[in-house]
């Protein structure tokens, strides 16, 4: 009998589309064999187009596998009155005699073999079905490998194999959220409640229920002692408004291309919101929301109380031309400006946003709008009175981490420090470092990560900005100094360091790179992107008591230097550099006291790795709660 290497069961259903990814490569167990294959109802449908099919190689067979097809097929090739006389039976019982060969078996990967109802029959690795309407002869001719594609585009377009592969496609559209979504059992059944009502509104969100939890799962105590706080919660998940919007744009080559566009107002409870717009490819409603999410709470626990937003677009500016970039910023704000302005939604810098695209972003607003009322958080000189506005965020948690260390009676003078990231946060986390006698010694991009085991200077720093802003790979760094090296699709988690500061993006630190950073000898983990560790890191780290820096309190540094731009008084004033640090460490340190202060009040021990994270939420969540509260039903 012919079998397939992994066999597919008959009693799957269609929904189980993710198992077409597998390709079953046929392997040789008895020749001419009768397969039967005249089952079916109805003739294909030459009406539908030819559709190729979808998935991976083949898998290649094992040694013994191959070692075994040529001991069957030398052992067990019948002679030509035995083929003579089988094709005649096979006449006449209407079916097939099939040699299967090797190297059929790329032509036919989109087949295998299976028993039904006690008789071999050929099934659709796509569909997992059989019959006429995938085929009236699916090998063609034995000898001919014309006949044998013309098969394969006969299987292609069928009616049972064009439905199935409908429902494949569309099943690439869902996200299957019992496995990324990792439930901490430690929930009370409360706070448990909370998470499962979000599950329900909104199954396909990953990366907003994440933070969710993360968030659910540190008011638990606070929601145990007043349960008023349940229905504050629930209505707190539900952003105020979300905005989704198609962005057409002509490129350079005068063809129109169109994206998505978000924006999600989180909540106003406090104030007019602020958050952040990001251009990247994989932007989207989840994203967008989980963002304003942790901004909401950022902005609350900040000295200036403001509400949340967030959104962006999967346009990816990388490769595009200023002109491209400009087109594109410029349709996406015709769409956006009637809901932003100085006393509703300012937005800022984010991933793939920086100067340029803030600047044509702006341009378009105030054309818009026809005002120059308030302004958008950004670097320009002309409608920014602050000289340090990008720093910000990256030299906020180099005073954060600083902070923490004082309390463990240490400093940051001639500690190890790893740096996740290439981008603006990241770069002024490595110059902070280097100002307070620190040896920082990695930076990464979407290819790999780069270690200077000399560490970083201000001269090096200059090098790879440079090397950034040509759009080169850090690959060429090492080419400079000969005791750096790159390396390809790895992450600088394992690298030996005391402090760890992740920079690039979400979800960056699984648990693998957890252990990783505890083998490294690695003490305290300061977040500069939001929720930088999955759940199952979050575990690693806190059983390993590293202390963890949420990036909701270290990164208020953009929060504190955006309202000192948009503060009417300090905008006629140009800040000098001094003085602008001065109010960022003091919005810093008033921060950190406040996360320290709510989860001792909560009960959470100072020196616990769970402490700044849950006193962060705390802090911020009460500041929220009692706005909504004063405000009624909002």
């Amino acid at each position: 009998m012919l079998l397939p290497v992994s066999g597919v069961g008959m009693n799957s259903t269609m929904d189980d589309m993710n198992l077409i990814q597998q390709r079953h490569h046929l392997v040789v167990r008895e020749l001419g064999e009768e397969i039967d294959l005249e089952i079916g109802p109805s003739d294909d449908d030459p009406s539908f187009a030819n559709t190729p099919l979808i998935g991976g190689p083949p898998r290649e067979p094992s040694a013994e596998e191959h070692d075994e097809t040529k001991m069957v097929m030398v052992s067990q090739i019948p002679s030509d009155d035995q083929d003579m006389s089988k094709s005649q039976a096979v006449k006449r019982k209407k079916k097939v005699v099939k040699r299967w060969r090797e190297e059929w078996a790329d032509t036919y990967k989109w087949a295998y073999v299976d028993v039904k109802e006690g008789t071999a029959r050929i099934f659709c690795s796509v569909c997992r079905e059989y019959g006429r309407k995938h085929r009236r002869n699916p090998y063609g001719n034995e000898g001919s490998r014309n006949m044998q594609m013309s098969a394969l585009e006969e299987h292609n377009n069928s009616l049972l194999h064009k439905e199935a592969l409908r429902l494949q496609m569309a099943s690439k559209d869902k996200i299957i959220v019992d496995k990324p979504i990792y439930v901490k059992a430690l929930m009370s059944k409360t706070a448990g409640s909370i998470v499962e009502a979000a599950l329900k509104r909104d199954p396909h969100e990953v990366e907003f229920i994440q933070s969710v939890q993360e968030v659910v799962h540190a008011l638990e105590r606070v929601i145990a002692k007043n349960s008023h706080y349940v229905n504050i919660m629930e209505r707190l998940l539900e952003p105020e408004r979300m905005i989704i919007f198609r962005v057409p744009w002509v490129d350079d080559r005068g063809e129109t291309n169109v994206n998505r566009g978000f924006r999600v107002q989180f909540s106003q409870a406090l104030g007019p919101c602020r958050g952040g717009i990001r251009f990247h490819p994989l932007m989207n409603l989840s994203i967008a929301k989980f963002l304003g999410f942790e901004q909401t709470l950022k902005n609350a626990l900040s000295p200036y109380k403001l509400g949340g937003a967030a959104g962006g677009s999967d346009f990816d500016p990388k490769g595009k031309s200023d002109n491209e970039i400009m087109r594109f910023c410029q349709s996406f704000m015709n769409e956006i400006y009637r809901y932003l302005g100085p006393d509703k939604d300012l937005p800022s810098e984010e991933m793939g946003v920086g100067t340029r695209e803030m600047g044509y972003l702006f341009g378009q607003y105030r054309r818009l709008a026809g005002h120059f009322q308030g302004s958008f958080t950004g670097p320009r000189i002309f409608w920014s009175g602050s000289s340090l506005r990008t720093e910000a965020t990256g030299y906020g948690l180099v005073f954060f981490a600083q902070l923490m260390l004082a309390d463990m009676n240490k400093d940051l003078k001639g500690l190890r420090c790893v740096v996740s990231g290439s981008g603006k946060i990241a770069m002024h986390v490595l110059e902070k470092l280097i100002a307070y006698g620190a040896l920082p010694i990695t930076v990464s991009d979407s290819k790999g990560y780069l270690v200077d085991e000399d560490g970083f200077d201000y001269m090096k720093i200059a090098f790879l900005r440079d090397i950034k802003a040509q759009q080169r790979s850090l690959r060429d760094y090492s080419k400079t100094y000969a005791r750096s090296k790159y390396y390809d699709e790895s992450k600088p988690w394992n690298e030996r360091c005391d402090v760890a500061f992740p920079c690039a993006c979400q979800n960056e630190i699984d648990q693998t790179d957890a252990i990783n950073l505890v083998n490294s000898g690695c003490r305290v983990l300061v977040e500069g992107s939001n929720m930088p560790c999955t759940p199952e890191a979050v575990d690693v780290l806190r059983k390993a008591n590293i202390l963890i820096a949420p990036a909701m309190a270290a990164g208020a540094g953009g929060v504190v230097a955006g309202e000192l731009e948009l503060n009417h008084e300090c905008n006629l004033i140009h800040w000098s550099p001094e003085d602008f640090e001065s109010k960022l460490q003091e919005a810093i340190k008033q921060t950190y006291q406040r996360a320290l202060k709510a989860a001792t009040d909560f009960g959470y021990q100072k020196e616990s790795p769970e402490a700044l994270v849950h006193g962060a939420v705390i802090s911020a969540f009460l500041t929220i709660a009692q706005a909504m509260t004063d405000q009624g039903c909002v």
